[in-house]
């Protein structure tokens, strides 16, 4: 059984394995700060048996400095950072318009998403026990029952609140009448109801990354990013971050020009940031993410063509 080690102990093991350490006092800040195990994941793209996995070795290439791993680290933060932000206006505002539509839609119905003629059954079946029981720890939701104490659910607009994203997408994917998918997915540009269903998956999945300060630059998608109106996936993007930005930067412009501008000037920023760094490091990113990093906005609308 592996046992914890200290500090010293850390800064030895990554010497013997080939790591140039030119500030052991730096190294030993950077190692309590980031820790000794996360760090781990940004020296993988320099271990000599990159990209396989299994039977690593992780001894790093030639002149491989401690360094680089911190650089790496501290631009996937950034990344982090920026796609936080515009996720949460992307989530917003799709759980905004889908109440909004669809409460004005079924206005006889303040609870259309627990109606077997709205939604399927099998997701109203689930609903109490696997959503809302969760939603009603909301001071918001609890004061709702408090008022209205007959009422078994709070209306739309306040249960979708404190729905999940990954909630609020079941629910989208659980409404029978395709008009009503349609009526959201259109209002983002998107003519079919599987291509958006996927965009906000993609958007969910590197979400949660984000939410649970998980590696993001060599993120790995649960499923392909499918060719819509974000524009061409290349194979080798479809399940990398690459692709998840192209869908990110279309949902966002659809909200918001000004913000598309502004989220590619912030990736922008962190790109040169690294580049500044070290060039050897940009390359191995640009290998990874499958991306070129230098984007413009004009680009990007260029793509949706």
């Amino acid at each position: 059984m592996k046992r914890a080690t200290t500090i010293p102990e850390q800064i030895k093991l990554l010497t013997s394995r080939g790591v140039k350490i030119n500030d052991n006092a730096k190294a030993e800040e950077n190692l309590l700060d980031i820790g000794y195990y996360r760090l781990g994941f940004y020296f993988f793209p320099f271990e000599k048996s990159y990209p396989n996995i299994k039977n690593r070795t992780h001894d790093v290439r030639e002149n491989t400095c401690f360094e680089d791993a911190v650089t790496l680290y501290y631009f996937d933060y950034d990344l982090r950072n920026t796609l936080s932000k515009y996720i949460s206006r992307i989530e917003v505002a799709f759980r905004t318009y889908l109440t909004y539509k669809l409460s004005n839609k079924y206005k006889g119905d303040t609870c259309w998403f627990v109606n077997p003629s709205v939604v399927e059954q099998s997701f109203i079946n689930d609903f109490s026990d696997k959503c809302y029981k969760e939603v009603k720890r909301n001071n918001n939701i609890k004061q709702h029952h408090k008022k209205y104490k007959h009422d078994t659910y709070a209306p739309a607009w306040k249960t979708l609140e404190h729905m999940t994203l990954g909630s609020v997408l079941l629910l989208y994917k659980s409404l029978i009448k395709t008009d009503d998918r349609l009526l959201v997915a259109k209002h983002f540009g998107v003519n079919q109801t599987t291509i958006f269903e996927n965009y906000i998956e993609t958007v969910r999945c590197v979400r949660n990354v984000c939410a649970h300060s998980a590696v993001l630059y060599d993120v790995r998608l649960h499923q392909l990013v499918k060719k819509g109106p974000a524009g061409k996936v290349a194979q080798d993007e479809a399940y990398s971050l690459c692709g998840a930005i192209k869908v990110i930067a279309y949902l966002i412009g659809t909200i918001s020009l000004n913000r598309q501008h502004d989220f590619v000037l912030e990736l922008n920023r962190a790109y040169t940031t690294l580049k500044n760094k070290s060039i050897y490091l940009t390359q191995t990113v640009e290998q990874i993410t499958h991306m070129k990093w230098e984007l413009s906005d004009i680009a990007l609308l260029e793509s949706k063509k």
